[in-house]
């Protein structure tokens, strides 16, 4: 398993749309899940921490669907980023993306001490809205799997406030 994503496209999010508990690069107390492109599906790596304990030696529900969340609007990023021409790294703005639905299937208890690979496959099924299913993938056993609907961001989201 690849251990970390070079190319993430959270890395190209402005600032001003960077805070996202899960993904954002700039929330100093969230997670920094970074999504790419690993051949034609997407990936996230994350290692959980102590504190995403459900019970010992198993992974939090929350944490998992969160991954899922961002793992979703991420890859809904950089499928529509491609088709426009660019990957990340290109120096231009990239779309954004929020949720539309998510839905979570938990197949087999997440284990603690190891790294979860999301593995996305994505479909476009709006010019504005994709669709991404997703295996987490803890010890080479899938634990459980994922749908997002993504929206692209509403320009309504474009009031630009700092979270205190």
């Amino acid at each position: 398993m690849t251990e970390k994503v070079a190319q993430a496209i959270q890395d190209e999010y402005p600032d001003d749309f960077a805070w996202c508990y899960g993904c954002g690069r700039l929330n100093k107390n969230g997670h920094h899940f970074r999504t790419g492109w690993q051949g034609d599906k997407t990936v996230t790596i994350y290692t959980p921490k102590p504190e995403h304990t459900a019970i010992p030696g198993f992974v939090y529900g929350g944490l998992i669907a969160s991954l899922i969340d961002c793992h979703g609007t991420g890859s809904a990023s950089l499928a529509l980023h491609r088709e426009n021409g660019y990957e990340p790294g290109a120096g231009v703005e990239v779309p954004r993306f929020v949720t539309g639905s998510l839905h979570v299937d938990f197949l087999k208890p997440t284990p603690q001490d190891v790294s979860l690979e999301a593995i996305g496959t994505i479909e476009k099924i709006h010019p504005k809205k994709w669709k991404v299913y997703t295996e987490v993938i803890a010890d080479g056993k899938v634990c459980a799997k994922g749908e997002v609907i993504a929206v692209v961001m509403p320009d309504t989201f474009v009031e630009k406030v700092e979270p205190s």
